[in-house]
């Protein structure tokens, strides 16, 4: 595979006094605030991955506001964006609106090519969940320029309250690969199949740790480790013998399971207040988890842009609501 999976796209930076950029409705956004760096913040690049696509457009434009918005040193973020190729809105047309949105920020986008992974997905409980571009976090160690040695992964469907120099400056402890909240209660078992856990071979992947379910969508990675590692052929491996033997029913999440669980840096829950799009099928509503919360995650069937439209909005999605840029709604002040 290597780097012919990924075209980096370049355009200029350009900025627009026009306050609203009509197109065809879901590409109607208002511009974001000028947020500012103050006189204490350093030269420290913070580096954030996500993927963008047209049909998760307004969550991942919501996503970066809310990173901005609360960002001690917004100057200092950089953001990856990784598109898939064949996207309906086209990547040049995605990167366009990004720089409209968002006309001081600084970022590159990576097209994904998604026939590198296409081969490689099963049939998961949810659609939704086969789509290509969800396994491009699999790939950050070829997409990611080598200079990029840690990274902040988000999900699309996220917004911060919270600085995202707090993540960033986790300390991943005992030569760990990635940090992520984990959840030891969680029912494990649940994420494979009964095939799997028969297999002798198979199951003992886990024999030698007390294995936890996380959430991928907010991860702070070490890419260093995670290329010396050779992670991502590890989890392709995982993903050729699903293909085989059917050993779980949920897309890119288990193989990053059996890869990593029982050894990632266990960071605070605050920081992955996930299940808030309730579960793969009927995506009812969700309240939050005790404790401290730092990130809002809508994972699961309902996405909250989608069910305020509807009029069917759950208490949780006005949470949301302040960060979306689309055209019925008005910004944060600055």
């Amino acid at each position: 595979m290597g780097f012919r999976m990924f075209v980096f796209l370049s355009l200029p930076l350009m900025c627009f006094a026009i306050r609203s950029f009509p197109n065809n409705g879901r590409e109607d956004f208002t511009e974001a605030p000028d947020y500012r760096n103050g006189i204490e913040c350093s030269n420290k690049t913070i580096h954030v991955a996500m993927t963008l696509d047209s049909e998760y457009l307004r969550g991942s434009i919501a996503a970066l506001h809310s990173v901005l918005r609360h960002a001690s040193c917004p100057e200092n973020v950089f953001f990856h964006i990784i598109v898939a190729e064949f996207d309906p809105s086209t990547p040049r047309g995605l990167t366009r609106i990004v720089h409209k949105t968002f006309p001081s920020l600084t970022f590159k986008v990576y097209i994904f090519r998604e026939d590198s992974v296409i081969n490689l997905i099963s049939s998961s409980i949810r659609v939704a969940l086969e789509n290509p571009l969800n396994y491009a976090r699999n790939y950050l160690g070829e997409i990611l320029d080598l200079t990029v040695e840690r990274v902040v992964y988000l999900d699309s469907d996220v917004v911060l309250v919270d600085d995202i120099n707090k993540l960033w400056s986790i300390t991943l402890h005992n030569n760990r690969v990635i940090g992520a909240p984990e959840y030891c209660h969680a029912n494990f078992s649940k994420y494979f199949t009964g095939r799997f856990w028969s297999d002798p071979f198979m199951s003992r992947v886990f024999s030698s740790k007390t294995p936890c379910y996380f959430n991928t969508g907010v991860m702070v990675m070490d890419m260093v480790k995670w290329r010396q590692g050779n992670y991502r052929r590890r989890i392709e491996k995982w993903m050729e013998l699903q293909r085989k033997k059917r050993i779980y029913e949920l897309g890119s999440l288990p193989p990053f399971l059996l890869v990593f669980s029982g050894n990632i840096e266990p960071i605070d829950h605050r920081w992955n207040q996930h299940g808030l799009g309730g579960d793969n099928v009927k995506g009812s509503c969700r309240a939050l988890h005790s404790g401290p919360v730092s990130l809002l995650h809508w994972s699961g069937k309902g996405k909250p842009w989608v069910r305020l439209d509807e009029g069917r909005a759950c208490p949780l999605d006005y949470l949301w609501q302040p960060y979306d840029l689309h055209h019925q709604h008005q910004p944060l002040d600055s």
